[in-house]
């Protein structure tokens, strides 16, 4: 075909035909009564031509770019990071931010017949009062850990797991049983109710985990609800801690730091995580990098939503460590 006006009309119909109208190619050929595979070698001489230029807005890729490294370098799903608002870095807005992505993300990726695990926090809180407009999916939503002591009754895990379904037209189950106990042998009577071992049938079935990350132990949920007192606060810090998932928790190398605790704790294992095909780990704060970089290094994780500058503390003490 010569590069004449004739030509530049037709590639120019055509390429305002696609892109503007947004009509199939398979439409265009037949209007045009032109072979359909006619249609692709014109769009394409179109762009080639200049008459057709396609950019990207450039907006997030920073981001974009800083998304890449952490999926990189720990081989990761996905990783969605939310930029914040540098006049006033707050924390509620920023958690309601991570709470509207990760509402975002479990939307884009459920479906029917899915087993989704859920757990109990703020954040998670933030994430239940953004699901708008989701999908209806014949799925099953779980607790993954007991309730807490915490009053409010909208930060319990059993109203959470009733929320997600609410929201996804799906079902829910619960759990009766609170996510520490006093006494080993408490423990070992709640497991064995029946509620219980249908919740924890559940769990071996997973297809979708969503996780909060505590913060270092001085500043874990577990320790300011008086979840555990000074002997077992010791002991963490003797071993290292750095974080908690599900009330389980890991030194900054990713090691599960097993003790006795984890007699009276009634939540998954964290070494059964890794067997769960989505595992969304949602959390923000510098003050918990390390506590994120610990669930990284430890693979409990295989997606992240995480602030910007979260993120970048992140690769910081990795690069450090």
């Amino acid at each position: 075909m010569q590069n004449n006006d004739g030509d530049t009309r037709l590639l120019t119909k055509i390429a305002s035909m696609y892109y503007i109208e947004e009509l199939t190619q398979s439409q265009i050929s037949k209007k045009m009564n032109l072979e359909r595979s006619m249609i692709s070698r014109l769009l394409k001489k179109a762009r080639s031509l200049g008459i057709v230029e396609i950019s990207v807005h450039q907006e997030h890729s920073g981001l974009i770019d800083l998304e890449a490294r952490l999926e990189s370098i720990f081989n990761l799903k996905e990783v969605i990071i939310v930029p914040e608002t540098y006049n006033s870095l707050d924390s509620t807005n920023n958690k309601l931010n991570i709470g509207k992505a990760a509402a975002r993300y479990l939307d884009r990726i459920i479906k029917d017949g899915d087993i989704v695990g859920l757990a109990l926090g703020t954040t998670m809180l933030s994430i239940t009062n953004a699901l708008n407009d989701t999908k209806n999916v014949k799925s099953i939503f779980v607790p993954l850990v007991g309730g807490s002591d915490n009053n409010k009754i909208e930060y319990q895990v059993n109203i959470i797991a009733s929320k997600f379904a609410e929201s996804f037209g799906a079902e829910a189950q619960y759990i009766s049983a609170p996510v520490v106990t006093t006494d080993k042998r408490t423990k070992e009577y709640l497991i064995q109710d029946a509620s219980f071992t249908k919740v924890k049938s559940l769990w071996s079935q997973l297809d979708i985990a969503i996780v909060g990350i505590g913060a270092p132990i001085q500043s874990s949920n577990l320790i300011w609800t008086g979840a555990f007192g000074n002997k077992d606060i010791d002991l963490l810090n003797s071993k290292k801690a750095v974080g908690d998932i599900l009330s389980r928790f890991y030194d900054i190398e990713g090691n599960i730091i097993y003790s006795e605790l984890d007699e009276r704790i009634i939540s998954l294992d964290l070494s059964l995580l890794k067997d769960i095909d989505f595992v969304i780990g949602v959390a923000e704060s510098v003050e918990k990098a390390p506590s994120i970089l610990g669930a990284l290094r430890g693979k409990f994780i295989n997606v992240l939503i995480t602030s910007e500058s979260t993120a970048r503390k992140i690769l910081e003490l990795n690069d450090s460590n």
